[in-house]
């Protein structure tokens, strides 16, 4: 069965309804007559205990609207079945507000007397230490209600974003020099430029593919103008000095950590405008354009089923701890997987899961040696959600975005090295396997990082109060394409609306600079693990198992890589000067 099997969390229409009114009667409700109340000891561990039976079942109605929704775009009564779950998540925020306040007001002290006498509800701790952090920018009970009640509206921009970009798009054909037509859309795009020898083949796909963003520019423009007003009013309402640190400050993420990444990627970059120059001549081109950055040196016929895309990542892991390779062949078990594009499913991948649910892997697969990739990395993703799982209560079991990818870039380095050792190599295979080790650091690292400083340059101009359009937008990013990969994208007819290809920056905002740090951290742990470092498994698997039960970067050190020093990212772009210097050598012999 290649397909997910959903029944696993409803089996029946009317039972994910009961559930939806269980939570409104059984848990909300008496929830809401707690207000008031919380500075009694009963009335705090009726609060707690409730608290963690609202995760329990809201979790498991938010998977189940938001994957069922996400096989088919374009099915109305799932998308109204996902809004209806987001807005029971925003009656339960506003019908609790007023719980931060009134805890906070009851101080540290009666806290931790009170865990001492209630020992059963300690998984509480760190959540009540963050709180307690966070004391400055939590507002009154009735302030927070005020604020809760605007979070449908101000969640809005990404929601918009994706009735633009994926129910009301409709893939585009292109007739090739050869006089192939061919298709394209969000998945396959990138498949079909690595294919193309003829670079204004490759243009007319790409242009292909965003030309919907060029026909709706202004409404793309506007709506993440919304999504960015929405971080602003946040921001000014909690007492935040910038946008940038109500997103680091909560998990107590330096921003120091974030300037160092953009620093070190923004100027080491020399190994990467020179790995486009070796492409450029290579491939006989005037100019190197960003679609160029797909093509490959040496190309592989290879394909691979989805069963035999297992078989691999299977082998690749057998001398991982035999409870890792039970766990992943777990995660990737019958029903957890969906694996082939439809019509109106989401394009990407992503794996799902948490608060005591077994995680999905939602895939495209087409067969490529990428595709054989992405299960590996959305593997890792399951993997760590089960270790977190078995290892915390379900209060510490949502580990959080910082160190979210590193399991995933862990299995995938991994992968690459098993590929290079494992096979029988030809020159041509050498050049593509070292092609895809460094285009990995470039789509994961720099890529991810550009944008994550493209989110910082446009935060800092709305906190000026400077107007936001799509030109605005378009020119930020041709700047920051200048300075990381060297590229002029001010000459491609459509590429300055990359911006509104990103649906994290819509959905999400500053989530994929933690693309590069988790990058950066599962490098440095991979290396450890692989020299056979003592204590290393060990280290990385407690990483793996602390689910959300500490400060990420506390996490991160755990696994065994220190991100508040500038040396961890300067250590990616050492490394991609080593691998640029084998490509070269290797192309010239």
């Amino acid at each position: 069965m290649e397909k997910w099997d959903l029944t696993k969390l409803y089996d029946s229409e009317e039972k994910f309804e009961n559930d939806i009114k269980k939570a409104r009667v059984e848990i909300l409700e008496p929830l809401a007559k707690l207000e008031g109340k919380l500075g009694t000891e009963e009335g705090l561990v009726q609060y707690l205990t409730l608290s963690i039976e609202a995760d329990k079942l809201l979790s498991r109605l938010a998977e189940f609207a938001s994957m069922r929704s996400d096989l088919d775009k374009k099915n109305v009564a799932n998308a109204s079945a996902l809004a209806k779950i987001e807005l029971l998540f925003n009656d339960f925020g506003a019908k609790v507000s007023y719980a931060d306040p009134e805890i906070l007001a009851l101080g540290k002290e009666y806290i931790d007397a009170f865990f001492k006498k209630h020992s059963e509800l300690n998984e509480f701790d760190f959540y009540f230490e963050k709180l307690f952090r966070d004391q400055d920018h939590v507002l009154s009970a009735k302030e927070e209600r005020l604020m809760s009640n605007f979070s449908q509206l101000t969640g809005l921009g990404g929601s918009l974003y994706a009735s633009l970009s994926i129910s009301d798009y409709a893939p585009g054909k292109v007739k090739l020099s050869n006089g192939e037509e061919v298709e394209v859309n969000h998945s396959n795009w990138t498949n079909i430029v690595e294919s193309l020898d003829k670079q204004d083949d490759r243009r007319l796909v790409f242009e292909s593919l965003y030309s919907d963003f060029e026909k709706h520019k202004n409404t793309y423009g506007e709506i993440y103008n919304a999504v960015l007003q929405a971080e602003l009013a946040e921001m000014k309402s909690r007492g935040y000095n910038s946008i940038l640190e109500e997103h680091l400050y909560h998990n107590n993420i330096p921003t120091s950590v974030f300037h160092n990444l953009i620093e070190v990627a923004s100027t080491e970059n020399e190994a990467l405008h020179r790995y486009y120059e070796i492409k450029r001549k290579y491939l006989g081109l005037e100019k190197f354009r960003s679609y160029d950055r797909f093509v490959q040196l040496a190309k592989t016929k290879k394909k691979y089923s989805y069963k035999e895309a297992l078989e691999l990542f299977y082998k690749s892991i057998e001398s991982y701890p035999e409870d890792y390779q039970k766990k992943a062949r777990e995660a990737t078990s019958e029903g957890y997987v969906d694996v082939y594009a439809a019509p109106g499913k989401r394009s990407g991948a992503y794996s799902s899961g948490g608060s005591n649910i077994h995680p999905y892997i939602l895939l495209n697969y087409e067969g490529g040696l990428e595709d054989v990739f992405t299960l590996a990395h959305e593997s890792g993703h399951s993997v760590h959600t089960l270790y977190s799982m078995e290892g915390q209560p379900i209060t510490k079991q949502n580990y959080t975005i910082f160190v979210a990818e590193i399991a995933s870039t862990f299995n995938e380095h991994n992968l690459l090295d098993y590929l290079l050792e494992h096979s029988d190599l030809s020159k041509d295979d050498k050049i593509y396997l070292l092609q895809k080790s460094i285009d990995q650091i470039c789509s994961t690292f720099y890529r991810q990082t550009l944008f994550g400083h493209y989110e910082y340059d446009i935060a800092k101009k709305v906190e000026a109060g400077e107007p936001i359009n799509y030109e605005v937008l378009s020119n930020e990013m041709i700047s920051l394409y200048k300075t990381y990969y060297g590229i002029d994208i001010s000459e491609e007819k459509v590429k300055p609306l990359v911006w509104a290809y990103i649906p994290h920056l819509f959905r999400t905002p500053f989530y994929v600079y933690q693309y590069a740090t988790s990058f950066t951290a599962s490098m440095i742990i991979y290396e450890k693990v692989k020299k056979g470092e003592k204590g290393a498994w060990d280290n990385y698997l407690k990483m793996l198992s602390s689910g959300g039960s500490a400060y990420p970067i506390d996490e991160v050190k755990l696994g065994g890589a220190d991100l508040t020093k500038k040396e961890a990212f300067l250590a990616v772009t050492e490394r991609m000067k080593e691998l640029v210097d084998q490509l070269e050598k290797l192309l010239a012999e």
